[in-house]
């Protein structure tokens, strides 16, 4: 009786150090040592961590009130603030455009790109990704419309019977071709709108794709919508989906191993200030 209990309480006690080793793991990042990674030796001996920004909401916003507070938010800076802190560095914020977002990495014109970049089949030779998001896009129609309530998933939007519009041009045009080629496709111009969302109230088509994060605030502004997937308001959706994240220059194997730990170890907190900004920007 008393070898059994001794037993048991060895086992629990193996099965506390694995637990508390294993949560160790998780939270702590040490910063690589000396010598070991380039980028980080320079980044310490140059006292900063220079950043490419381009405001992306929901994961990169920039505050341009001069209110006094801080110039960033969103995931993108709450995950660049820690990197900063462990690195025991400033924040250098180093202002691009969609054009050279991704050249300013090879150029070593900064050490990271914040501005929220899709993992795309076209960059990946390029450079390297820390993923902490992702965008997707989700079909919207007018909630009294008998095709569009009938439909129970996206897939049932795929039908003869079904219009579905979308911007010449757009991200979103050959998809909507190769993703419901059984539907009727009606093609309009873009009049600067983030969907073609008139086009719905008109009753000239059935369903339109919008990105998830715009679909918030177009669902709070236009009245009588309805939205597939349905899983949390359209967040959830996995249509035409992307990871999304920060880039850095290839071949820095320590580094991106580092970054990608602690934004592991961030991910609760970077999901909870998306939904944050996406509630409060819309």
């Amino acid at each position: 009786m008393f070898q059994d209990t001794k037993t048991a309480l060895a086992r629990a006690a193996l099965v506390a150090a694995t637990l508390i080793s294993a949560t160790t793991l998780a939270v702590a990042q040490p910063v690589p040592a000396p010598g070991t990674s380039p980028r980080i030796d320079a980044i310490h001996k140059a006292g900063v961590l220079r950043v490419a920004v381009l405001a992306n909401p929901p994961w990169l916003i920039q505050d341009t009130t001069s209110s006094g507070g801080e110039p960033w938010s969103g995931p993108a800076w709450m995950l660049t603030k820690e990197y900063a802190r462990l690195l025991g560095v400033k924040i250098e914020p180093v202002l691009v455009s969609h054009e050279t977002k991704v050249p300013v990495l090879a150029s070593n014109q900064v050490d990271l790109s914040i501005t929220a970049l899709a993992q795309t089949p076209e960059r990946m030779p390029v450079v390297d990704f820390v993923l902490y998001s992702n965008t997707s896009v989700c079909l919207f129609g007018r909630a009294d419309n008998p095709k569009f309530a009938a439909a129970k998933s996206v897939d049932d939007l795929n039908s003869p019977d079904v219009t579905i519009a979308y911007f010449i041009g757009s991200a979103e045009e050959g998809w909507v071709k190769s993703r419901f080629p059984k539907a009727q496709l009606h093609g309009v111009s873009n009049s600067g709108a983030t969907a073609p969302v008139e086009d719905i109230m008109a009753k000239r088509a059935d369903a339109a794709p919008i990105n998830r994060v715009p679909w918030v605030g177009m669902n709070k502004k236009v009245k009588g919508l309805a939205v597939l997937p349905k899983d949390n308001n359209c967040q959830g959706s996995t249509e035409k989906a992307q990871p999304v994240g920060l880039a850095i220059d290839k071949n820095q194997p320590l580094f991106l191993e580092w970054l990608r730990a602690v934004a592991a170890t961030m991910q609760p907190k970077l999901d909870a200030e998306e939904q944050r900004v996406i509630g409060a920007t819309q």
